[in-house]
C-alpha cells in the first residue's frame, strides 16, 4: 500500500506518522512545496496551481491515495486536485475539527494563521457548525513559519502569545493548520492554568489518516509489521526528510522505518 500526502511543508508529519501507527506496513510518499511556503497567503488559482503540482509530482510513484494535510489546500485546490486524479487516485482532504470540538457545548477557540482566520471558509463553518457555541478565533502570526524551522524560541514566543489570548474558559481548542499539530504538547503545556480544566486539544490527523485507509478498501485493520518505505519530495525532486522535521515526534515516528 503507498499513500502521498501532500502539503506546503512539514505540516503534512502529523497525518503521516497517524498512518505509520495505524499502518506501519504502508510505503508513505511525501511531496511538499519549500519554495512555494506559506501557501495561506497565495491568490487561490496560485495556490490551486501549487497543490496539482505537488500532487501530480507523487503520482508517478503510483499512490494508492493521496491526503490533501493542509486546511487551506483543501478548501480551495480539493476539487481540483479530485478532478486531476480520481478515480484513479482517491484524494482525502483535511479540515479543522470544528464539528467535532462544539459538540461538547464549548465554549470553543480556533487557533489558525492570520490568512485562515476570519476567512470567508472559517466564518462559513463556524456559522455552519457552532452557531449555538461561543467560538472565539486566535490568529497565530509566525507560529506555522516557526514551527517550519524547528524555532524552538520563535515557537515558544508564539504559542505563549496566543494562549494569553485564548479564554480561559474555553473547552476546547481546535488546531486550524497541521503545523500546529507538530507542537501540540507544547500548546497543551501553555493552556494548563491553575483551578482551571486544560482544554482539548482538537487536531485532524488522525481522523485523516484514518479516513484514508477507510477508502481503501477498509484496509484499516489489515496492519502487518513495519517496513514501510519513505519517499520525500521536495518541489518534486527526491531529496532527504528535511532536518527541521526529526525535531518533532511525529518526523522521527515517520523516519524510523526507513532509517532502519
Amino acid at each position: 500500500m503507498k499513500i502521498a500526502l501532500i502539503d506546503s511543508g512539514i505540516g503534512l508529519l502529523a497525518a503521516a506518522a497517524a498512518l505509520r501507527r495505524l499502518r506501519p506496513d504502508a510505503d508513505l510518499i511525501l511531496s511538499s512545496d519549500p519554495d512555494g511556503m506559506p501557501w495561506g497567503p497565495r491568490s487561490p488559482e496560485d495556490l490551486r496551481q501549487r497543490v496539482l503540482a505537488a500532487a501530480h509530482a507523487a503520482t508517478p510513484h503510483a499512490p494508492d491515495a493521496l491526503i490533501i494535510a493542509c486546511n487551506t489546500a483543501t478548501v480551495h485546490a480539493l476539487p481540483a486536485v479530485k478532478a486531476a486524479l480520481q478515480p484513479a487516485i482517491p484524494v482525502i482532504g483535511t479540515v479543522p475539527a470544528v464539528k467535532t470540538a462544539v459538540a461538547t457545548g464549548g465554549p470553543v477557540a480556533i487557533w489558525a494563521t492570520p490568512a485562515t482566520t476570519g476567512s470567508t471558509y472559517q466564518t462559513a463553518m463556524i456559522r455552519r457548525h457552532a452557531s449555538a457555541v461561543q467560538v472565539t478565533e486566535i490568529a497565530c502570526p509566525e507560529l506555522a513559519d516557526a514551527v517550519q524551522h524547528a524555532d524552538a524560541s520563535a515557537i515558544h514566543e508564539a504559542v505563549a502569545d496566543a494562549s494569553r489570548r485564548t479564554p480561559a474558559g474555553a473547552t476546547d481548542v481546535v488546531l486550524g493548520c497541521t503545523h500546529y499539530e507538530l507542537v501540540a504538547s507544547q500548546i497543551r503545556a501553555a493552556l494548563r492554568r491553575p483551578s482551571l480544566i486544560t482544554p482539548v486539544l482538537r487536531g485532524s490527523a488522525d481522523a485523516v489518516a484514518a479516513q484514508a485507509l477507510r477508502r481503501l478498501n477498509g484496509t484499516l485493520a489489515a496492519a502487518t509489521p513495519g517496513d514501510g518505505r519513505l519517499t520525500v519530495l521536495l518541489n518534486g525532486i527526491e531529496s532527504p526528510l528535511p532536518a527541521a522535521a526529526l525535531a518533532y515526534s511525529a518526523g522521527r515516528q515517520v523516519s524510523e522505518p526507513a532509517l532502519a
